[in-house]
């Protein structure tokens, strides 16, 4: 869908992409990275609408430098600041952006209705759009994004300003973008956990430069840990720490999570499984101390912590523990997000 080429972006005082060489294959890819990592300044590039320093890319088989408008004919884009007019109604202007993608009056009032109707708005769809609320406004940018059926989309930030209820919905929406209709998209962000749950593939960047690009199962691929949570009792106050000692006793070590210091993760063990019969062995144990099993489960990698332990990245993942409390659960944490670290000599990826 996309092909990057040693693409350099630089202005006066900053280089904005550094020789980034990344592929973009049909499905939903993310593309993370801490804010200025370069990401709105890629779309915009990929658009045509800014040109590159040096390298190039093509879009859709289309060379950005040259045919960009033939390019946003053919991909939709969803911009991540608020650029809707306020005493204008989302049909109107749905329709407008449908008459700007090249479609007759009649298909493109068609479309609007349809694609209102797919992102929730059908009923609100002839108010105003001063009166719409963060979550109603963003889906009328994903709306004028797809009423031209394109064969891509770009989102930039589209969970910008949303709580975590409009933002679940929005990632749903983006999931079903491709799997109803068959359009590829592409959407930037800095929450590690939507990507997650979100993405088919997942590229990274940082200061403008490639740090990893594959799929989201490589990133999030399971450990030889089990996370383990008990419960405590009157004979084990400290259900973990009993466990702990009787599982070393055994032959098997067993760790608190990283996240020691959020709320519940001091209930959790990581214990190292090198083989199947770690798991008899952590049941019978919790068995013969009488503790209340509440879980145990192959562990899998958070996105975050593979990023943190990326070689050479000069990078470090600053989490919203809290999203996350037991750390290696294998839930994935919605709000973690990227963030520049203080005191840090590199941006966070």
């Amino acid at each position: 869908m996309i092909a990057i080429e040693s693409l350099t972006k630089r202005y006066p005082r900053v280089t904005a992409l550094d020789r980034l060489t990344v592929g973009i294959t049909p499905g939903v890819t993310g593309l993370v990275g801490a804010n200025g990592a370069g990401k709105s300044t890629l779309i915009k590039i990929l658009l045509g609408l800014s040109p590159a320093t040096q390298g190039g890319a093509t879009v859709l088989g289309l060379d950005v430098a040259r045919e960009g408008e033939a390019i946003r004919e053919r991909v939709g884009y969803m911009p991540e600041h608020d650029c809707l007019p306020p005493d204008v109604s989302a049909t109107e202007f749905v329709v407008h952006m449908a008459r700007m993608s090249g479609l007759p009056f009649t298909a493109a009032r068609e479309r609007t209705a349809d694609t209102l109707r797919h992102v929730g708005l059908y009923e609100e769809r002839y108010r105003p759009m001063g009166g719409y609320s963060t979550g109603m406004k963003q889906r009328v940018k994903l709306a004028q994004a797809l009423v031209h059926d394109p064969k891509l989309v770009l989102l930039d930030e589209p969970t910008n300003g949303l709580d975590p209820v409009g933002r679940d919905e929005m990632l749903a929406l983006i999931r079903r973008v491709h799997t109803d209709f068959g359009i590829s998209v592409l959407v930037t962000s800095h929450l590690l956990g939507e990507l997650e749950r979100t993405c088919d593939h997942v590229v990274v960047i940082d200061g403008g430069k490639l740090l990893r690009a594959s799929s989201t199962a490589d990133f999030t691929k399971s450990t030889a840990s089990l996370a383990v949570e008990v419960t405590d009792t009157d004979a084990h106050p400290d259900g973990t720490e009993a466990l702990r000692s009787a599982l070393a006793a055994a032959g098997l070590s067993a760790q608190p999570p990283g996240t020691a210091g959020a709320p519940g993760a001091g209930h959790v063990l990581m214990v190292d499984a090198t083989d199947e019969s770690a798991y008899d062995t952590v049941r019978d144990t919790v068995i013969e101390l009488g503790l209340g099993l509440v879980r145990m489960e192959q562990r899998r990698h958070h996105i975050a912590e593979v990023f943190n332990s990326e070689p050479g990245a000069g990078t470090s993942a600053h989490a919203d523990h809290s999203a996350d409390a037991a750390a290696g659960s294998g839930a994935p944490a919605a709000g973690r997000e990227l963030q520049p670290q203080k005191g840090g000599s590199g941006d966070v990826a």
